[in-house]
């Protein structure tokens, strides 16, 4: 039996769990004087029973049926057998040795002053190339880990640093790769070539990623000496080359993990670092370090869904696109649109085909430039995607490093500056010339 779909409330009530769950955060970890002792899922449980509670003109029933078809979305479902995967394979890896080779080799190969520059451009590079930021922190997050631990002696200052050197490293890629799923939504949604949304997109992010590096090189020159490294264990490198050899040739992340897991069982019932019971007490270690995760982005996706139902993304719609004035208004309201609408659904693609039709009406009723429009759509989703502590990037990213997600928000240099730089093309009119 279907779920009767109700009347739109007022649209401040109803983005109003989102506003209940920041302040829950907010508030608590204020008065606990640790912004990193409050756990998340606690305040997306209050804000998720208080949306259920203002949910209007469902029986109880029925607000609890919308709520658990949120949960249990299919990209949600998607994102949490990732989570899954991502556990195990992680912990595996660990167990049988797999991040102390990769850091060894990794500590020869980058000198000491270019350590934070190096997993910087790695982490464009590998995004870029595989056209998902998810896939990135998997692969990189527990490499830099163990770089932090050995450089650093591993405070959880100096690991959510290296942490989110890595993730802003993955939004590049992620903005820009022919195979993203956000480039290919929002070149769709607006009829142009990825060809030449990219052509556009490069000239607004790549000086956030040159002024980038060159910070990381002068935050680098601080780092006298590298610690010296054990011997290289060259057969436990294969998990991680593996995974990032499939995903640069486009093999589904899902199959990408299952694969590398089944590799690293190999590779340690070979050598003898764990046996049959070994291998499934790894494996359930991993996959119970993502729990919180997994409660979060249920939670997150059910509280999200009774947000959309209620009206709360149209109320955001409808709010901006009201007092358009001119070209630079039109494309910060599309930058507007697309910002809070990810921030709504935690999801830049499902932002970005969110918002699409109504920015593709903007932009032919302003004389916009379509290709400068996929831009702005795929850069302020990735943006907002890059800051929220209930994306699956930095949910993912927190949980491998065993880290707060907000400890790695204030560490996250490219995101705000690429934010600036995308701000500043719009009031600039940049670039002027596309072709």
């Amino acid at each position: 039996m279907g779920i009767k779909s109700g009347r739109h409330m007022n649209g401040w009530l109803a983005l109003s769990p989102l506003i209940v769950f920041l302040c829950v955060y907010l508030v608590s970890s204020v008065i606990a004087h640790d912004f990193y002792k409050i756990p998340i899922s606690s305040a997306f449980l209050v804000a998720s029973i208080y949306a259920v509670l203002i949910c209007r003109g469902k029986t109880l029933e029925e607000r609890i049926a919308t709520f658990s078809e949120g949960a249990g979305n299919s990209n949600v479902l998607l994102m949490i057998w990732i989570f899954v995967l991502a556990g195990a394979f992680a912990a595996t890896a660990k167990d049988i040795g797999a991040i102390d080779a990769t850091v060894n080799i990794a500590m020869r190969i980058l000198p000491g002053k270019l350590v934070y520059a190096g997993l910087f451009l790695a982490s464009c590079f590998i995004s870029m190339s595989i056209g998902t930021s998810v896939g990135t922190i998997v692969a990189l997050v527990p490499v830099g880990a163990g770089i932090a631990q050995e450089m650093a002696g591993g405070s959880s200052a100096d690991l959510a640093f290296i942490t989110a050197i890595i993730v802003g490293g993955s939004f590049f890629g992620d903005n820009l790769s022919f195979i993203s799923d956000t480039t290919i939504a929002a070149t769709r949604t607006q009829d142009c070539s990825m060809s030449d949304k990219f052509k556009v997109n490069i000239r607004i992010v790549l000086p956030a990623a040159i002024i980038v590096t060159g910070l990381y090189i002068f935050m680098g020159a601080s780092v006298d000496t590298v610690p010296e490294t054990g011997p290289i264990d060259w057969i436990k490198l294969i998990p991680y080359i593996l995974v990032i050899a499939f995903a640069l040739s486009g093999v589904n992340v899902s199959v990408v993990l299952a694969t590398g897991l089944a590799v690293n069982a190999l590779i340690g019932f070979s050598t003898g670092c764990f046996g049959w019971s070994g291998f499934l007490e790894s494996v359930g270690k991993g996959i119970s370090g993502m729990g919180d995760l997994i409660i979060v982005t249920m939670l997150a996706g059910g509280m999200l869904e009774l947000i959309r139902v209620n009206g709360g993304l149209d109320f955001i719609v409808n709010g901006l696109t009201r007092k358009i004035n001119g070209k630079r208004g039109a494309e910060l309201s599309i930058a507007g649109l697309v910002a809070l609408a990810n921030l709504c659904t935690a999801n830049n693609t499902i932002a970005i085909i969110t918002t699409g039709r109504i920015a593709k009406d903007i932009t032919e009723r302003y004389g916009l430039d379509p290709r400068k429009t996929a831009s702005i759509l795929d850069t302020f989703s990735c943006l907002v995607q890059g800051l929220i502590p209930y994306g699956a990037q930095l949910l993912m990213a927190g949980g491998l490093a065993g880290i707060s997600m907000i400890s790695i928000i204030q560490h996250l240099y490219y995101p705000f500056i690429m934010g600036i730089c995308a701000i500043m093309a719009i009031l600039l009119r940049y670039p002027r010339k596309y072709s």
